[in-house]
């Protein structure tokens, strides 16, 4: 199974992008997803994530700005990044389960600057 990460990117304070994470290879359905974030010398940190159809989970730092979603049909999770600020500069990674195993996407780069 293999991960593939786009929609990263350079933007403006405000702005807006939107992360792909799309699946391939042998994996059945979705099952659980997230997406975790990491800029140099701090630890990962969970910013979204849904488990088996649960309520969303998101970072307090980008409630109300970021959703996380999916689409099942293409094996793809999405996170939808709204108004965004400086601070959310990092590497963004993806984490798909399909209940069998967890799988990672090979990280992103998002940079906020003016």
């Amino acid at each position: 199974v293999q991960l593939v990460e786009s929609g990263g990117g350079l933007v403006q304070p405000g702005e807006s992008l939107r992360l792909s994470c799309k699946a391939s290879g042998s994996i059945f359905s979705i099952h659980g997803m997230a997406w975790y974030r990491q800029t140099p010398g701090d630890q990962r940190e969970l910013v979204a994530a849904s488990a088996n159809g649960g309520p969303l989970q998101y970072l307090d730092a980008v409630k109300g700005r970021f959703t996380i979603s999916k689409d099942s049909a293409t094996k793809t999770v999405f996170l939808q990044m709204d108004n965004l600020k400086e601070e959310d500069t990092a590497v963004y990674s993806c984490l798909i389960t399909d209940g069998f195993a967890d799988y990672w996407g090979q990280g992103i780069q998002v940079t906020v600057s003016s």
